[in-house]
């Protein structure tokens, strides 16, 4: 019996204790999962709003960081580089690639969940394999959802302002307790709260709205809008 080689923990007869191989074969089920999840966070979106609110100058149009992690070298490169070394150490030459990434994305990810119970017991880098796929997924699970959720705030919907050739932003705006302005953290966009009746008649409502707490200034301001104290923003925006 020796400890497992990815927690360090556990006693196991194998390479991987059977917890760390049951997170590594969920992490493998889920790596598709988050890079579709991903695709929304490439560019802010295309919404069909008119554009509304001052602009910054030209960004960029699409999230680098997001970009790189569906990229060759992102999601698709990790897996596939592992699922050629796990063929090579098994003397079956190389994988068979093709299809779109999200496609290579899904076999590469089956090819290993297929044989980590072989891996887990024998092959000594699947610890490696497995403490990169744990590193993967929190770097995916960070750039979708980068604050905890007090920080987050409310989601509204998407950005309408105008950020040249006719593209809408799109990004997601939210409302955090107090503001006096919603910001778009992506084309700098600002409503203040003046602008938000326009505003809620623009954005791409979501369902499933959540309900802020109110400071007094936000009752105020809301009784001046004949908006109704339920801890929500202008009416409009209200399926945010």
């Amino acid at each position: 019996m020796s400890v497992c080689a990815l927690c360090e923990h556990h006693e196991t007869p194998d390479v991987l204790c059977l917890g760390c191989t049951a997170a590594t074969a969920d992490r493998l089920d889920r790596m598709p999962r988050l890079y579709e999840a991903l695709a929304g966070w490439l560019p802010p979106g295309s919404a069909s709003s008119a554009p509304t609110g001052p602009r910054v100058e030209a960004p960029l149009p699409v999230s680098l960081p997001v970009l790189s992690m569906r990229g060759p070298g992102g999601i698709v490169g990790v897996l596939e580089d592992w699922r050629s070394a796990m063929q090579a150490a098994r003397a079956w030459g190389e994988p068979h690639v093709t299809g779109d990434t999200a496609q290579r994305v899904r076999a590469a990810a089956r090819g290993l969940a297929v044989n980590l119970d072989w891996m887990a017991a024998e092959w000594q880098p699947v610890a490696v394999l497995a403490a990169e796929l744990r590193d993967l997924e929190r770097q995916v699970r960070e750039l979708v959802d980068p604050a905890p959720a007090e920080e987050r705030g409310m989601r509204l919907g998407a950005c309408p302002a105008d950020v040249g050739e006719g593209q809408v932003c799109g990004a997601v705006l939210r409302y955090r307790r107090g503001e006096q302005a919603v910001t778009c953290r992506w084309c700098g966009s600002t409503y203040p709260r003046g602008m938000w009746a326009v505003l809620g008649a623009l954005v791409v409502a979501d369902e499933g709205a959540q309900t802020v707490p109110l400071t007094s200034a936000d009752v105020a301001y809301r009784a001046a809008l004949g908006v109704p104290r339920d801890g929500r923003l202008p009416s409009a925006l209200g399926n945010a």
